[in-house]
């Protein structure tokens, strides 16, 4: 199952998880400022733990592309 959507008339079109308006950058937004697992999942009771781990992998495989830089 894929856990991260993108649907242009959702969100402004930014990846969310499972179709739901919670976007991907919110649930990074809240691990970079310190919230745990646990509270994340406290405060939005429709996210599942794999969520989470899917908001990660999807922002790793987004960043993981070649640089080019000019020598």
């Amino acid at each position: 199952m894929n856990r991260i959507t993108v649907n242009p008339a959702q969100c402004g079109g930014r990846p969310c998880v499972r179709g739901m308006r919670i976007r991907v950058k919110d649930v990074l937004d809240m691990l970079a400022e310190g919230a745990t697992e646990q509270e994340i999942l406290q405060d939005y009771p429709d996210l599942e733990a794999e969520d989470l781990r899917a908001c990660i992998a999807y922002a790793a495989a987004y960043l993981d592309h070649p640089v080019l830089v000019n020598a």
